[in-house]
Parts: C-alpha cells; structure tokens; sequence
C-alpha cells in the first residue's frame, strides 16, 4: 500500500464537520493549513486530485500525514486557520513578501500614561496598534500631527522611561489606577514637583511626568488619539469646536487659540487628504494585480469620505495559487495585525467565505452602534473609481518591487537556464525567434516574426510578412513553410538587418507548423538551429528530437512564462499587421479603378450621394447633376458601375457570397 492509499483511508476517519485540516510532509513540518465546512470531503479532493488548482499535484507528492481541528462553526475555523497560518507559516500558502515586518503607531495601553511610539513589533497584548503602514515616514509623520492635535507622552522621551521605572519599583500597575482612585491620587502626589520634560513645554506632551495632568484626563487624550488615528476626524473636530467655544465663553484664550490650532491642523491635513464621496464612506479598498508568481497589493483606507492613508503589499508563494486563495489569505494576514477595521471592503470579486469573513470582521470592529462590514463588489460610480485608483496602484506597486530587487533579470536568467534543461540545448537560447500565422479564411494572410534577445523584446529585429501562396482557405502549413523558407534562405542569413542566427526558433501552433518547418529545412538543408512547436491548449512543446510526447514546462515556472511571453507577443504583431492589411483592403473601392477619379473626387462623389450604395444605384444623368466629375469622367464611373453591377448580381445568383460581409462585396481587394 502507498502512503497515498494509507492516507485516504485515514481519511475515513474523519468527520463531516467544520474544521482545520494541515498536511504534513516526512519531516513533519506543516506545508499547508486549510479549512473547510466538511473535513473530510474537502481533504479528499486532494488525495483523489480532485481539485484543479496547479499547486495540487506537488503539495499531495509530499505530503506524508496530517491532522484536523474539528470547531463549531465556519466562522470559529477563519479564526483558527489565521492562527495556524501565522503559527507554522506554511510552504503552500500564500504570504506577504521578504518576511519583513511593516511599520505600526502603537499605544502602550499597559503603562499608567500609556505612550505613543513607532514600532515595528506586533506581539504585545497590552499595546494598541494602528496600521500596518507600508511607508515610515507616513507612519512618523502621523505621530508628529498626532501630538501636535491631542499632547501625549512619546516612548523616546527620557522623562516618561524615568517614571514608569518609577511605577514598577513602587508596584503600581495601570489596573490599579484604573480601579482604585486612591491609587490615582497617590500617583498625582507621587508626581508633584518634578521638572516639566522637553516636550510638554512645547506643546506635545501633557505634562504626566510633573503631575500636570490626572490619570483620568490622560486616559480621555488616550482615547481620543486612538480615534483620531482611525480616521475618525469630524466627530473629533465637532468636539474640539466645543471646547474651544467654552473656553473662549469663560474668558480663557490662550486655551481657546491652543485648540483653534489643532482644529486648523486636522483640516489642513483633511485638504491634502484625496475627497472621493461623501462623510458616510467608511471603507478599505483593495486593488490586486498579478504578474505569474508574484501578486501586487495596495489598499485605501477611506475614512469619512477621505482616502487617509494607502498601504502597499507583495505577495509570494504565488506559484500556482488561485487568485481567490491569495485574497483570502491576504484579508486573513491583513486584518489580523490591524486594528482599523472598516464598515465596507471594496474588492473585485467576492472571498468564498464571504459570510465568515464578514462575521469575523465584524467582531474585530465591536461596533458600539451595532455597525456590521460588509463585502462590496461596485459596477460603477465612486467606489468602481476607487477600485480601479487602488489597483492601478497596485501594478505600480509590483513594477516598483520588481526594480528594486532586480527581480526581472534574476527571472529572466533562471527561464534561460530552464529552457537549455528542458530543449537539451547546447548553451541558453539568449536570441529566441518566434513565428506566428494570422488570416481570415486565406485573406489577407501574414506572419509575423518577433525576436526575445536575452530573454528580452528586441523589436529593433521583429520582421512581418505577407504570405505570397495563393489560398482558398487557411492554410498554416503552406504558410509557415514559406515564411521558414524566406527567413532562412541564405540571402535572409547574410543579412546583417536580420541579425545573426538564432538559438531556438518557437512556431505557435504545435505539431503541424514543426512538420511544416522541419520539411522545409530538410530541403534547405538547415540542421544546427533548435526548434520547437508550441500548442495552444495546454502550453506544451512539440520537439522533433523526441517522439515520445512534447516537453510540459512545470506550471508557473519562469521558462512557461517566458514561452507565453515570447508567444502573445508574437501574436500581437501578427494580428496588428492582419487588421492593417485588411483595414487597407476594405478600402480599396471600385471607385479607384475609374481613370480620373483621385482621393478627392472619390470623396466629393460619396458626400454627395451618401453612400456607395445610392451610388451604385443612380444614372448617368444623376451623376453628372452632382457636378462632382468632368461629364466624361462620369460616363466612364457609369459603365463601371454597371459593369460592377452586373457581376454582383450574377455572384449573388450563384450564392457565391454567403457568408462574405456587404462592406466586402462592394470593395475589391488589392494585395
């Protein structure tokens, strides 16, 4: 019995219920953690390949045993398959980029005056933190307006360190001071007298180092941060307003115009923040964008209308990773290390579990007014404008990641390498030559031929011709037999403006266009060039050196990433240069064939007869009332109107023209 076998029938084992099922490999370090409503049908869709994800057939060959967590209910597994994905970090799934760790404003909620501080820790569970933020100095920036509009104490400053030294070696904790006003009391005494820090005498800090301020009053500012850095800045300001006003009605201005200032801040940074909507917007919105095995994430925190701030993420581990896995994991990582959590998340396509996820969400946010969160999927308006802003940012985001780590040339190389493995080639194809057949039922047949030099575009030596063969229909073998015979003709070879000999040659289409290639270097004599088919369907190489099967390139790699490359782009030129000629050909009127009708005449005689139809169909003496054309000139467009006339009509009798457009039949094609 296989270990295969031995596993699906331990899967008999296990219950029908909601859960979190890890695959173990030999060494048993969990590679994968999942959850599923019913465990055992979901694992086995693994073992019996039932699920078509690309990832599957390489997770299954390793995993050696597993185990399962059976809960409640499909909210209770999230929760836990979010734990174990940060626990064990498994191979399979989907993970930010770099294992770095990204920037937080935390409040140290665990002293007596809790501080502010930039972090990049997110392991306390006495702290309070607000992010993550991808950009430090938008994180150190929010701190400086933060105290500038509520005074708290900063963890760098020297003072709050001595106190709360001061606090441990006398035993007070801030549960006491909390509960017990003696306590508090005892605290304000404790502090009388001391010498004011730095800070509070410029205006950030409230003074807890000399006792200025009480416990209670700090613990208020404490609060009020915590919404101000949650975007909550209109509900702030309404109060603000408030106290300015008492203030200013008992006489204290100097307390007024303090107030006034940090009013006049919020709203200086509300104009440099973007307006998208109204004050009742109160959303994340998450553009992707994908590139193979590495995705681009950026989110907007729209907060009251407002975009406050934009995040940016990589993912990798994406080889072969649905798009709905990598969102999921993505929301699960994101949302468990911030505390921000909005009322709405606008994102292209609904998460699988949506009402799972919509729960837990919801208990993060523990709304006081009941508010629920809510997944938003929009068609049109402000927010299918933000979702296109965020992830246009998002494509940014990965091309600015791809230069930074020059992730481009290290793929690039390693593709290389692959293909000289795969082809059993002599050296890397650093010049691939790419050819690729574009027609419409024989019409207007072309080839393009585009050329990747170094795993690079080289369009300075793409190359496009129009196939000469005559053909009643599409003919792919005639015609790529003709193109390798022009290309490689030994005039073509010695030409410098087509460049030196290439490494590989790729025909797109497979099989057929190999033997139409190899038949025609067979005659040529051409022996020492690699070549190879590629099929359309399921991205497989055709080899003549192997008549065993064609050579699969493992899915997601760099080498299948390159051929696609190398490929779509050889279709776009042979598509672009199609329409070209045919645009041309549909053109080309009867009208030219007139002797004395130029550009001009040909457009008088169609504005003034409307279309080529009202044309077709007027006399001579119409003609020559349009005042369009010499009297002669319209005798002769006349008789070859009528002569044009007569044979369509004789063409449609024989239903000669089924299937060919009107626009067609009133042209004449000239190649």
């Amino acid at each position: 019995m296989t270990k295969l076998d031995e596993i699906k029938k331990q899967l008999n084992d296990v219950p029908m219920k909601p859960g979190v099922y890890l695959w173990k490999n030999k060494e048993g370090t969990v590679i994968y953690v999942g959850k599923a409503k019913r465990l055992r049908a979901r694992m086995r869709q693994y073992v019996n390949f039932e699920d078509d994800r690309a990832k599957i057939p390489m997770l299954v060959s390793q995993i050696d045993s597993f185990a399962y967590v059976v809960v409640n209910n499909e909210h209770e597994s999230l929760v836990l398959e979010k734990n174990l994905i940060n626990q064990y970090s498994p191979y399979f799934n989907a993970d930010f980029k770099d294992d770095k760790s990204y920037p937080f404003i935390a409040l140290t909620k665990g002293d007596v005056f809790p501080a502010i501080k930039y972090t990049r820790e997110h392991h306390k569970k006495d702290t309070e933190y607000i992010g993550p933020f991808t950009d430090s100095h938008a994180a150190r920036d929010m701190i400086d307006i933060a105290r500038r509009i509520v005074p708290l104490c900063a963890s760098t400053c020297a003072d709050w360190r001595q106190i709360n030294r001061l606090f441990t070696k006398k035993g007070i904790t801030s549960e006491e001071i909390r509960k017990d006003p003696q306590k508090r009391a005892e605290i304000t005494t404790l502090l009388k007298g001391r010498r004011i820090c730095f800070d509070c005498h410029v205006g950030l800090g409230p003074g807890a180092c000399c006792g200025k301020i009480s416990p209670e009053d700090y613990a208020h500012n404490v609060k009020r941060i915590e919404r101000f850095l949650k975007g909550q800045h209109q509900e702030f300001v309404d109060e603000l307003t408030q106290e300015m006003n008492q203030a200013a009605s008992k006489l204290d201005f100097e307390r007024a115009e303090r107030i006034k200032e940090r009013i006049q801040t919020i709203n200086h940074l509300n104009e440099k923040q973007h307006a998208v909507s109204s004050r009742d917007v109160n959303a994340d919105v998450i553009g992707f964008y994908r590139e193979e095995t590495i995705a681009g994430v950026h989110v907007l925190n729209v907060r009251e209308g407002r975009i406050i701030n934009g995040n940016e993420f990589v993912l990798n581990k994406g080889k072969d990773v649905p798009d709905q896995d990598l969102f999921h994991n993505f929301l699960l990582r994101y949302y468990d290390t911030t505390s921000s959590i909005p009322h709405e998340i606008i994102c292209e396509e609904l998460p699988e579990d949506e009402e799972a996820m919509e729960s837990w969400l919801t208990e993060k946010l523990a709304s006081v007014h009941g508010a629920h969160v809510h997944f938003v999927v929009p068609e049109r308006g402000d927010k299918a404008a933000l979702l296109r802003m965020a992830e246009v940012n998002a494509q940014h985001t990965l091309v600015r990641y791809k230069v930074r780590n020059n992730y481009e040339d290290k793929r690039t190389n390693e593709a290389l390498l692959q293909l000289e493995s795969a082809l059993a080639m002599d050296r890397p194809p650093m010049r691939i030559e790419c050819f690729d057949i574009s027609t419409i039922h024989g019409n207007f047949t072309v080839a393009s031929m585009v050329v990747f030099t170094n795993g690079r575009p080289d369009k300075s030596q793409y190359r496009r011709f129009k196939i000469h063969a005559k053909l009643d229909e599409a003919n792919d073998f005639v015609s790529m037999a003709e193109v390798m015979k022009r290309r490689y003709s030994p005039e073509r070879m010695a030409d410098t403006r087509f460049g030196h000999k290439p490494d590989l040659i790729i025909l797109d289409g497979g099989k057929p266009q190999l033997t139409a290639a190899l038949k025609m270097f067979d005659e040529m004599g051409i022996h020492d060039i690699a070549i190879a088919g590629l099929a359309k369907r399921d991205e497989e190489l055709f080899v003549p050196w192997q008549d065993s099967g064609p050579v699969v390139l493992p899915s997601g790699s760099p080498s299948l990433y390159l051929v696609k490359r190398v490929r779509d782009e050889a279709h776009r030129f042979a598509i672009t240069f199609h329409r070209e000629l045919r645009g041309k050909g549909m053109t080309t009127s009867i009208l030219d064939e007139v002797e004395g009708i130029g550009p001009k005449r040909k457009k008088a005689l169609l504005k003034s007869f409307h279309s080529f139809k009202q044309l077709r169909q007027a006399s001579l003496d119409d003609i020559k009332a349009s005042h369009t054309v010499p009297d002669e000139v319209a005798q002769e467009l006349y008789d070859v109107l009528q002569l044009y006339n007569d044979q369509r009509n004789k063409a449609s009798a024989l239903a000669h023209t089924d299937g060919v457009s009107e626009k067609i039949a009133e042209s004449r094609t000239t190649v």
